[in-house]
């Protein structure tokens, strides 16, 4: 009899132990934002804090119309490769990249009146992209399908309209299930209202749900490497570093490009994005530019080779490349973010021109520049005598004209603007014209 009591108190002491080791952990982030850098990046964390915590289930809430095909690629190529089952519950929409991913998960879950499909590549405006973009596409769908044991010629009608699958898709339109249809043709393993009646179908009885940590820091993070911020940067960067060489001097527009230029390359550095070489690589076209404007006189090598050192140092810090190696870089990826820096390099300049001429004339700032018009009828006079009797004499320059610069006459210096191009130093010239308080100028 002492024997058996015995017995029983170890077996309600190894009880809870037990319970413990049978606990599923189940750990739940979501995708309820447009497929992009951040999404990317919630998910790189979300995989890495699953793997930190011993998580047993990945359950990814996915409430999504799509985005780019590239942070897709990347989301879908996590999901393959993780080493824990990741069930996907979708909540409304899966549509475009959000079929790809959701079909990368090991199983489909549905909310009722959920939809999943129209994987059909477009661009920003919606118009549908050539026929080699969808080939890549299909060829994702169809070889991700495969992976998890689904139909891969569903998979492909989801992305082109010309796909016709016997019975279940018409020739000339794209594939979009419902949550009943998605269940009928196994791309979906049952209709659920809620995560813990996923866990039920799932056959998991005892579990603990633990939530993604997503700081504020992370949200910020997320914020700054989309690409319309990150546009928005290179375009505060560049116009800030023209208002500067306009009138040079450490003053607000260059404080503005250090401020744009540190909010673009510092999340990207954190995130493994940007390394130190393609920062480098940006601060030497800086360098380069400034170098062609005040030293090398001539649009030449200098100032073509700081423009590309310069772009190429954007480009390759919003691309996650190891080094100089690219091999694993999709080239719709390169040539999209290619387009961004462009595209913001070009807008900068004649919005920089254009907002540097409202901000002089406008009342607010109207003090950062003298309007007031001083006429010689008045009893003011511009032109010094001395000046004027300069006009038809030569001299030399004393400085590169660019346009501006000095002269000297007679062995005294004047303020001087060459009429037509550049005048390098030491070059002869002869005085046309005095006007605005300098000398006007043109070569012997």
């Amino acid at each position: 009899m002492k024997k058996l009591i015995l017995l029983a108190l170890s077996v309600l002491m190894f009880l809870p132990a037990m319970s413990q080791n049978t606990r599923k952990t189940v750990y739940r982030f979501s995708i309820d934002e447009e497929i992009a850098p951040p999404a990317t990046m919630r998910v790189e964390k979300a995989m890495q804090e699953a793997a930190e915590i011993g998580a047993d289930i990945i359950v990814v809430h996915i409430n999504t119309f799509g985005g780019t095909l590239d942070d897709a690629d990347k989301i879908r190529t996590a999901f393959l490769q993780a080493d824990r089952p990741v069930y996907a519950f979708i909540d409304n929409n899966a549509a475009s990249a959000g079929a790809l991913i959701s079909i990368a998960c090991d199983s489909i879950y549905m909310h009722s009146g959920s939809s999943i499909g129209a994987a059909t590549v477009v661009n920003q405006m919606g118009d549908v992209q050539p026929d080699k973009y969808q080939s890549y596409m299909r060829s994702l769908m169809r070889t991700t399908a495969e992976a998890r044991g689904r139909r891969p010629d569903i998979a492909q009608a989801m992305v082109d309209p010309d796909i016709y699958v016997e019975g279940i898709s018409d020739s000339g339109k794209v594939l979009t299930f419902t949550t009943q249809e998605a269940l009928r043709y196994g791309y979906c393993e049952a209709e659920v209202e809620s995560v813990p009646q996923l866990l039920e179908h799932a056959g998991v009885k005892d579990y603990v749900i633990r939530e993604q940590r997503y700081t504020f820091i992370d949200k910020l993070i997320g914020f700054l490497i989309t690409p319309v911020v990150s546009g928005i940067l290179i375009m505060l960067i560049i116009g800030g570093i023209y208002f500067e060489l306009q009138q040079p001097g450490i003053g607000f527009p260059l404080i503005l490009a250090l401020i744009a230029a540190a909010l673009y390359f510092a999340p990207l550095y954190l995130e493994g994005l940007a390394t130190y070489w393609e920062i480098i690589l940006f601060v030497i076209g800086i360098v380069l530019i400034i170098l062609e404007l005040f030293v090398f006189p001539g649009f030449g090598v200098s100032g073509v080779l700081g423009i590309i050192c310069l772009v190429a140092g954007l480009v390759f810090s919003l691309i996650g490349n190891v080094g100089f190696d690219f091999s694993g870089i999709p080239g719709t990826l390169i040539g999209n973010r290619l387009m961004i820096v462009l595209v913001a390099v070009a807008l900068s300049l004649p919005l920089s021109i254009w907002l540097g001429k409202k901000l002089f004339e406008s009342t607010l700032f109207g003090g950062l520049a003298l309007n007031t018009e001083e006429k010689t009828d008045e009893g003011f006079t511009v032109a010094g005598k001395r000046e004027q009797s300069l006009i038809g004499r030569n001299g030399v320059a004393a400085t590169i004209l660019r346009p501006a610069g000095k002269v000297v006459v007679d062995g005294r210096n004047y303020d001087a603007v060459a009429q037509i191009g550049y005048i390098e130093q030491g070059q002869p010239v002869t005085i046309i014209d005095y006007i605005n308080g300098s000398l006007v100028v043109i070569k012997n």
